[in-house]
């Protein structure tokens, strides 16, 4: 991001937390919310192919990218309290909030929390209902809600990412998140900025996503919504049909796995993305 040097800036939560956020450009503002372990980095081609006709935003949650790494408030609570206070400390307002996969969490407890009074548009990238399997869920329900692992295999995960072995089984969960025949360059910006944020901290805030559930959310949100999967994404595609049947307002597009549709579709096809979220402001 050599030419948005000069876009970079920081600023102190209510808690004593520097974060990082990138502001360039002007119009409708877009605050892009990354997901799990990533940075603004992972929003490049939206941040440079638009900032040209919006306010391109995206802000590094504590610990991600270049933001301070302290060793509390990993939880999605604390961080939709982070993105309130970057959103007043701006005065934002007609807001297009996007999040990616946790992105979308924190962005439905923003909503849950503080309301739509600075929102215009919200859109939810490759996240189901929840992450957890409750065992007594029929097969209807489980493709509904999108669950990934049981109670079980959720500590268990937690545990390795908090262990030696840690780094290594991110590789692992992004090798399954991106397609083979991914660019070396988007690979390598994917992995660098998930080694950003510790361990440990990752392993904390793994644990608060996994363990918190939308549904009730969804009926009740008066804004027009954009929902975007990946047809090969580890996350269920019928999960995110589900989504967007609850929601009032909204729009469902998929990403075929010949088209990057997997997990990182705006990284690896952002020409797609871009348009679909340029139509979707503009409508």
């Amino acid at each position: 991001m050599n030419s948005q040097a000069a876009s970079e800036y920081y600023f102190y939560t209510d808690d004593g937390v520097k974060l990082h956020y990138i502001d360039i450009g002007k119009g409708t503002p877009i605050v892009m919310i990354p997901a799990w372990s990533q940075s603004v980095n992972e929003f490049i081609y939206q941040i440079q192919d638009m900032s040209d006709r919006y306010r391109m935003i995206s802000l590094d949650m504590r610990g991600h990218g270049k933001s301070e790494k302290v060793d509390y408030g990993y939880r999605i609570p604390r961080l939709a309290k982070d993105l309130q206070e970057l959103l007043l400390l701006l005065k934002l307002d007609h807001v297009v909030l996007v999040g990616h996969a946790m992105g979308a969490s924190i962005m439905w407890c923003y909503w849950d929390l503080f309301g739509g009074s600075l929102l215009t548009k919200m859109v939810s990238i490759d996240m189901p209902s929840i992450l957890l399997l409750n065992p007594k869920w029929s097969g209807k329900n489980i493709m509904n809600y999108g669950p990934l692992t049981n109670a079980a295999g959720a500590i268990e995960i937690m545990n390795i990412i908090d262990s030696p072995k840690g780094e290594h089984y991110r590789q692992v969960i992004l090798n399954c998140m991106i397609s083979q025949d991914i660019s070396p360059n988007k690979r390598q910006a994917i992995i660098q900025s998930r080694r950003k944020l510790p361990l440990s901290q990752a392993a904390q805030l793994f644990f608060s996503n996994f363990h918190l559930e939308w549904s009730d959310i969804f009926p009740r949100v008066t804004l027009p919504c954009l929902v975007v999967s990946g047809r090969a994404s580890l996350t269920a595609w019928s999960s995110q049909q589900w989504i967007a049947e609850q929601l009032p307002q909204s729009k469902l597009v998929f990403f075929e796995e010949d088209e990057g549709g997997k997990h990182f579709m705006f990284l690896e096809n952002p020409d797609k993305f871009n348009r679909i979220l340029d139509e979707f402001i503009q409508s």
